[in-house]
């Protein structure tokens, strides 16, 4: 066995085993709760379910936890994420458990503008069952949603992939890393980065300046550790220094009810929200740029 999976073999057992050990367990909603919950939601915390005091979950899949309980989530994901950064169950827990103070500001940038305020009103998703891919094949070459449901094709992605948010004590704090989660892919396209290393750390980069999230900091830190020196090279030069300054102009994301405007041509939508073309890296660069990286 490696010695980094030696180390990371209990936090490992621990993320696998957590609902055991942290005592969280899924709680099953029986279908004559729902207008339970809605009473809940109007009256109080609290609800009698055939006679019994019931206290229904703040959304359908929130599992309570504790300080410590979210603690050792924390450390278990972070842990996990770092070896196994294809491990999304575990890079979705951590965010959940690290975001709160990014969460709640990205919630009041929401609530600043008309159109954050219709998300957080409406509260749209963005799954097969919501758009339909087959229209936008249908899509002019180059409008925003060909571009999309093109690079879900290239990188063998599908929108439904998104895990359900379970660890946020807040149920409109919930929806907002729910769609940040799902609005992900569309930074893809907009940044015109694929789902490899390289283009998932400049990726992620960008989200951290972009939503201040700690999550995606941390993708962005520990990210290039499995990159290869020419790789890191080119993120350190050229790909890095690009994600921050669109992370910085680029518009509120999270304000912008991108899937309605699928219909627009990519480029004049990246020009409308600030965010500038990839850097181009000269060829010449790729004799050197090891040596380079070296010095």
């Amino acid at each position: 066995m490696a010695a980094h999976s030696r180390v990371f073999l209990p936090f490992r057992f621990a993320i696998l085993k957590t609902p055991q050990i942290l005592g969280v367990h899924t709680r099953f909603i029986p279908p004559q709760a729902e207008n339970c919950i809605r009473i809940s939601y109007n009256h109080g915390d609290r609800a009698t379910l055939n006679g019994e005091e019931w206290t229904p979950p703040l959304y359908r899949e929130h599992q309570p936890t504790s300080l410590f309980q979210k603690a050792l989530l924390t450390v278990g994901s972070a842990a996990v994420a770092i070896t196994n950064p294809h491990r999304h169950d575990m890079i979705a827990v951590l965010g959940e458990t690290t975001g709160y103070y990014a969460l709640i500001r990205i919630r009041d940038q929401m609530k600043a503008d008309p159109v954050g305020q219709q998300i957080l009103s409406e509260r749209p998703r963005i799954n097969t069952r919501t758009i339909d891919l087959e229209e936008l094949r249908a899509l002019p070459e180059g409008t925003f949603g060909k571009e999309y449901v093109n690079w879900l094709d290239r990188n063998d992605v599908t929108p439904d992939s998104r895990a359900p948010v379970k660890f946020v004590d807040d149920e409109e704090l919930a929806y907002v890393i729910q769609r940040y989660r799902e609005i992900h892919d569309l930074f893809h396209t907009l940044l015109g980065m694929p789902t490899n290393m390289l283009g998932e750390c400049t990726v992620k980069m960008f989200e951290a300046v972009h939503t201040g999230l700690p999550m995606c900091a941390m993708g962005a830190v520990f990210g290039p550790i499995r990159l290869s020196s020419k790789q890191r090279w080119k993120l350190r030069n050229y790909y890095f220094p690009w994600a921050v300054r669109a992370g910085y102009s680029a518009k509120c994301l999270m304000n912008v009810y991108l899937e309605r405007r699928f219909h627009e041509p990519l480029e004049e939508l990246k020009a409308d929200l600030n965010i500038p073309s990839p850097p181009h890296i000269p060829k010449s660069t790729d004799n050197n740029n090891s040596r380079l990286y070296r010095r």
